[in-house]
Parts: C-alpha cells; sequence; structure tokens
C-alpha cells in the first residue's frame, strides 16, 4: 500500500538524490527527531505546497489550499477540534451524501473510515499542507477562545448565581464541547479537576488518563454548576459526594453519562463515565475468548440453574462479559430479568431494572422482587454484601440461573470471598457453574503492528526452560 512517507522519500530521490540529502542533514535528522519532509521545508529546498502537490499526485488524492477558504461553521464543527488537531484533518465542504476532508496524510485510513461511520457521509480526501491545515484549526482555536475569554471576564459564581451560571450559553456550550470530544476520541471516563490556578480536563483512553486542556479558574463553578444541573444533583452541596446520571444525543448516538462528585481540596472533582446506550453487546469471540476458555463457558451457561461469576478490578469489562452471555441466553422462550447500576446496555427483550438506592431499591431488594417475577435467568449487577449473595444463592438453588460479578482479584479467592460473606461452603459448592476472572488488555493497531522474535534471557523469562 501506498503511504505518504513512502511518497516523500521517492520525491526527495526524484528531486535531489536521497543518498546526497541524508549525508547533508543526517546529523539534523537523528538529533533533532525531525521527519524528512520537515527537513526539506525547514531547509527551504522545497516549498511546502510543490512537496504536497507531489504527495498528492504519487498517491493520486487531489490537492487543496485552505488559506482564505471560507469553511462553513456548520461544517467545520462535524470534526471536533480536538479530533480535527490530533488526527491533522478538517472538514472543509459537505453536500447530502459527501463529506470533503482535507488531510496531511490521506493514507491514515482509520481516521477516513472512523469519520465515515461517524457522520453517515462518504469521505472524499484532499491532501493540504500542515500549514494550511493549521490556518483552518486556528477557526476552532478562535471560537473557544471567545467562549472562554465570555467565561473568564466574570467572577465566579456564588452559591446563589449557580444555576444561573450553568445555564449561560459560553457554559453549555463549553461542556458540549467536552462532552462531544471525549465521545469522538473514544474516551471511556472524563476526568475534570480543579486545581490552584486552573482546571484540569482528562479523558481516559485505552485505559490510560491523557490530559487534554487546561481552563480557565473562573469557569470552574459554572462548569460544576452545568454537570449538576444534567444529572440533577444538589447545586448548593459541595461538602458531601454526589452520584448521578443524565443523556445526551451526539449525533446520531445516544450517551448516558453516570456522574460522581467528589469534594477535594481546590473545588470539586467531578468523574464521569461514558455508557453507549445503543452498542450492541459483543460475542464471546470479540471479547477475546480463547477457544478452551470459550468452551468451558459455553458448557456453564447451557445448565438450567448455577450461578455464573464474572470477576476483577474495577473498569476490567465484567458487566460486558455478562451482556454477551446474556444474548446469548436471550431466546422468546426463556424470561431474563435484571438489577444493574448502572443500565449499561439496552437488550431487546431482556427486562432491566435501575438500582436507586436513595428510595431503598438496592441489589437485595430488587433481587427479591425478581424472584416474584417468574424468570428462567436473572442477573445482579455485583454481589457486594451477604443479604445478596445469599439471595443469590438461593435462587441458583431453587431452578435459576443466576449471572453476577464481584469484586475480587482472581478466580480462587471468589470462595473464601462468598464464604466470608456468610454463604455456608457446601452451597457455594453446589451452585457455582463457573468463575471466570478477566482484565483488559490493550490491543496492537493492525496497521503499525510488528513481528517480534524473543530470544535468550528474554524468552528464559517469559517461559521458563
Amino acid at each position: 500500500m501506498k503511504s505518504k512517507k513512502y511518497a516523500i522519500i521517492k520525491l526527495a530521490e526524484l528531486f535531489f538524490g536521497y543518498l546526497c540529502l541524508q549525508k547533508k542533514h543526517s546529523n539534523r535528522y537523528y538529533t533533532d527527531s525531525k521527519s524528512l519532509e520537515e527537513i526539506l521545508v525547514s531547509s527551504n529546498i522545497i516549498e511546502e505546497s510543490v512537496l504536497y502537490k507531489g504527495v498528492g499526485e504519487f498517491l493520486n488524492t487531489p490537492f487543496t489550499t485552505l488559506k482564505g477558504k471560507t469553511i462553513n461553521k456548520d461544517t467545520l464543527e462535524i470534526i471536533p477540534s480536538l479530533v480535527a488537531g490530533t488526527h491533522q484533518v478538517v472538514a472543509f465542504e459537505k453536500n447530502e451524501t459527501e463529506l470533503l476532508l482535507a488531510m496531511t496524510d490521506p493514507t491514515d485510513i482509520q481516521t477516513i473510515e472512523f469519520l465515515h461511520r461517524k457522520t453517515g457521509l462518504t469521505p472524499q480526501v484532499y491532501i493540504t499542507t500542515p500549514s494550511d491545515l493549521k490556518d483552518a484549526l486556528h477557526k476552532y482555536h478562535a471560537e473557544l477562545k471567545d467562549e472562554f475569554s465570555a467565561v473568564s471576564s466574570k467572577k465566579n459564581p456564588t452559591d446563589g448565581d449557580l444555576k444561573k451560571a450553568g445555564e449561560e450559553l459560553s457554559i453549555i456550550k463549553m461542556t458540549n464541547s467536552i462532552l462531544e470530544h471525549a465521545v469522538y476520541e473514544g474516551a471511556s471516563d472524563i476526568h475534570i479537576e480543579p486545581e490552584e490556578k486552573d482546571v484540569t480536563i482528562r479523558y481516559r483512553i485505552d485505559g490510560i488518563l491523557k490530559p487534554v486542556m487546561n481552563l480557565p479558574k473562573n469557569v470552574q463553578n459554572g462548569l460544576t454548576a452545568r454537570i449538576k444541573i444534567l444529572a440533577n444533583l444538589k447545586l448548593d452541596e459541595h461538602m458531601i459526594p454526589q452520584d448521578g446520571r443524565f443523556k445526551i444525543q451526539i449525533q446520531d448516538e445516544q450517551m448516558a453519562f453516570r456522574v460522581s462528585v467528589l469534594p477535594v481540596y481546590d473545588g470539586e472533582k467531578i468523574v464521569m463515565r461514558l455508557l453507549h446506550e445503543g452498542a450492541k453487546p459483543l460475542t464471546l469471540d470479540q471479547l477475546g475468548f480463547l477457544e478452551s476458555a470459550r468452551a468451558k463457558l459455553e458448557n456453564a451457561i447451557k445448565k438450567p440453574h448455577g450461578m455464573i461469576l464474572v470477576t476483577g478490578p474495577t473498569g476490567s469489562g465484567k458487566t460486558t462479559t455478562l451482556y454477551s452471555v446474556l444474548g446469548i441466553l436471550n431466546q422468546p422462550g426463556v424470561n431474563i430479568s435484571t438489577v444493574e447500576d448502572p443500565i449499561e446496555y439496552r437488550v431487546a427483550g431482556v427486562n432491566q431494572s435501575q438500582m436507586n438506592a436513595k428510595v431503598g431499591f438496592t441489589f437485595a431488594s430488587g433481587l427479591r422482587a425478581l424472584l416474584r417475577q417468574d424468570p428462567n435467568i436473572i442477573m445482579v449487577g455485583e454481589i457486594r454484601d451477604q443479604e445478596t449473595a445469599e439471595i443469590s444463592i438461593n435462587a441458583a438453588m431453587t431452578g435459576h440461573l443466576v449471572l453476577s460479578t464481584l469484586h475480587t482479584n482472581d478466580a480462587p479467592t471468589t470462595l473464601p470471598r462468598l464464604v466470608d460473606m456468610g454463604v455456608p461452603p457446601f452451597l457455594v459448592a453446589y451452585t457455582t457453574n463457573i468463575i471466570i476472572a478477566q482484565r483488559l488488555v490493550r490491543r496492537i493497531c493492525e496497521f503499525c503492528k510488528k513481528e517480534f522474535t524473543l530470544e535468550g534471557a528474554a524468552l528464559d523469562e517469559l517461559v521458563p526452560r
């Protein structure tokens, strides 16, 4: 497959003789960690526009210039600024079926396909220069700067003004921008962290927290108030933790955000978990089960009664695994009921209940109610106390298939954990069909993965001989 890097090298060979160029700039290339195209342009060996036009011809991609081009605001904002900056892409025109994209690397297939899925429009890719793209990205920054300036010029609102501050247009746009960017970046969590002089926004992407932006300190109270309004939390309560939830529509996707507010030294820290409500449960193959492990699980769920427990730390995908099992068990001839906190996926044909501790609807009370609903299969979001454990065990003994999660480090630790909750050991042995322990591992990129052969000490360390 043709690549941008290969095209630039070929152009360098064509115009100057690559060996001479390498000799002349070898020290700069390695000490400054500059790319070849940066050396070509910064050394005035070739004009930037000429270079990228040549790359476009080599890759059979049309060239466009963005300087002086008027881009409709609605078209520009189809791609959020953080996505545009990270992936070096700008939408500059669209019609009913097509979206015209300007990119510095038109071989970035992942970004192109991602935008195709998100927008539903067919991408038409053009190559442009980095300076042109930077010029277009300034349009985003100018808008955000205006929004931040509008908020920063005002004093931090007091308790009596919080509701009004949370409903200001500039605060609403800023909050929406943070949420939309998180969705487009594929974040699982948003962290809003107040500090002494500013407010830090971080996203958890692929399991790693990444700083995204720093906002002025004056934004803090208005931003916190806006999120509290969305999650229906108390605006004037700053000394105790609060939990809530809200939904928004981003493009054609319904998103739910689980909100946790915690008092910290410089204000209130907010963490929001992103939940894709329209997402479909993954298959066991998509989850990455090995063939032997999958066979054991499939055999366990065929049994008419008993318990299937999934263990692991917070955020390891336990509930997602249970949803996949529900997808297999979800047949017209059975009644499936769940009590969850929160409901992460909406599954047609399954009776899902949201736990609400404020009104006394706990896992234990919900499980009791489910047993009066003539269920065949029950899913309990988590076994966290003796009462829930005992009811789950009794349900598994009386002809129900019970699915649940438990917080333990590994599968064997589940047994003493249940016994510690007051469940007799013989009942644990009698009712438990299978215990699964799982962790999330980062996937290797399909486009940049490379084979590596372990040798010597490294191989001995991994696989002792």
